[in-house]
């Protein structure tokens, strides 16, 4: 056993103190058993959230009418969950009750796929009553039980089975597989933002050529949004190779695969929820990377990209074009970082200034001005030096 596991065996041994069962349990024994790095531990026990609150001093209700109290243990918090069941699930999601009971493999029975039904007691022993390590050996993911059933308690599952193919590279169960495709329906009930948390983990997985390729035949693009009738656009997001690519640079590929025009591409992001900055950002991308894909940087747009577009177009570039070599991102990185200013802010002059200079008032003509001033800059006409740029626009004023 290794970390985060032993930080958290004393929680353990304090309940098993106090007469209860605890084990580790979920996605943190399925990455242990897959020699994964894993960040954080879920634990389960037989003790009820008020006996667990009774047995460790700090503690937050987290999540406590469905069994979960966060445990505040040397600097680090653990959420520990009772043993529970199901009760009826209401809107495709959530149980509308649990029931908290003391048996551990009733508590596995609920969950949803049988590599997360796992528990693993402090000393590294292993519970496993639905066979979950035979299906990590063998790189399946299948259901605990009846995958249409599973489904319909919780439809977000079926998004979950299609990310953990992306993630983990497993081939899906025939009978899990075929499930999707008949309840794929049900993920339009089911919110946005938690639909687009599992696609973003989808399509930044080592796997998610394989796991677009299941959403296709299962024609679950067809309930997600901006995607439905999009399965010929979809297919040609498989021709590429993004495993260097950010997420920004994804969905980037994603909306040049879809061939959305730049009118299509804020209402397509909102449609999935992303935050406004992330959408400005997408948006600044695609702009510059049309005009990449015609031609080279001009100079100008090199300035009014900023260096962290010019990465991303020239990722893109790359990937677009197949092209496997890296010195042309570097080589207009480096142009990019020799420019004698990089934004608005570093011209030596201000508005006021211009003003003084040419005893006007404001209007379009100082945005005009501007402009000039900047071009001339970055075009190596003059140098950003306030009394520079004064005597050249003086210059130009008697032209």
């Amino acid at each position: 056993m290794r970390e985060p596991f032993l930080s958290a065996v004393p929680l353990l041994k304090k309940l098993e103190d106090s007469g209860y069962e605890a084990y580790f349990v979920g996605g943190s024994v399925r990455d242990y058993l897959l020699n994964k790095q894993i960040s954080d531990v879920d634990i389960a026990t037989s003790a009820t959230p008020h006996e667990v609150k009774r047995i460790f001093p700090r503690t937050v209700d987290v999540g406590i009418e469905h069994g979960t109290v966060l445990v505040l243990h040397h600097q680090k918090s653990y959420e520990i969950t009772t043993f529970r069941t199901d009760g009826e699930y209401q809107d495709y999601r959530r149980p509308t009750e649990v029931a908290f009971i003391r048996n551990l493999e009733e508590d596995l029975k609920r969950r949803d796929f049988t590599m997360n039904a796992i528990a693993m007691d402090r000393k590294g022993k292993v519970s496993d009553p639905f066979n979950g390590q035979q299906d990590i050996k063998d790189q399946v993911i299948k259901t605990v039980g009846f995958a249409a059933d599973r489904f319909r308690e919780d439809a977000l599952r079926i998004m979950r089975a299609v990310r953990f193919v992306s993630q983990l590279g497993f081939q899906m169960d025939r009978e899990t597989q075929s499930a999707l495709s008949t309840l794929g329906p049900l993920l339009e009930k089911i919110a946005v933002e938690r639909k687009r948390a599992e696609f973003e983990k989808l399509l930044m997985g080592a796997h998610w050529h394989k796991a677009v390729t299941i959403l296709l035949e299962s024609g679950l693009n067809d309930f997600l949004p901006g995607l439905d009738k999009r399965k010929q656009q979809l297919e040609k997001l498989l021709r590429f190779d993004s495993d260097q690519l950010r997420l920004t640079e994804r969905w980037s590929l994603l909306i040049f695969c879809l061939e959305l025009t730049n009118s299509q591409i804020e209402a397509f992001l909102r449609n999935w929820r992303l935050p406004v900055k992330e959408i400005k950002d997408i948006k600044h991308i695609m702009f510059f990377l049309r005009k990449r894909l015609e031609m080279d940087w001009p100079v100008y747009d090199l300035y009014m990209a900023g260096r962290e577009a010019v990465q991303s177009v020239e990722n893109l570039y790359f990937v677009i074009n197949g092209i496997k070599q890296e010195e042309s991102v570097h080589k207009w990185i480096a142009v990019y970082d020799s420019l004698p200013i990089k934004q608005r802010s570093d011209l030596a002059v201000t508005g006021t200034d211009l003003k003084d200079w040419l005893h006007r008032k404001p209007g379009p003509w100082l945005k005009d001005t501007i402009l000039k001033i900047e071009h001339a800059i970055l075009n190596g006409q003059i140098k950003n030096e306030k009394s520079t740029i004064k005597e050249w626009l003086l210059q130009c004023s008697q032209k």
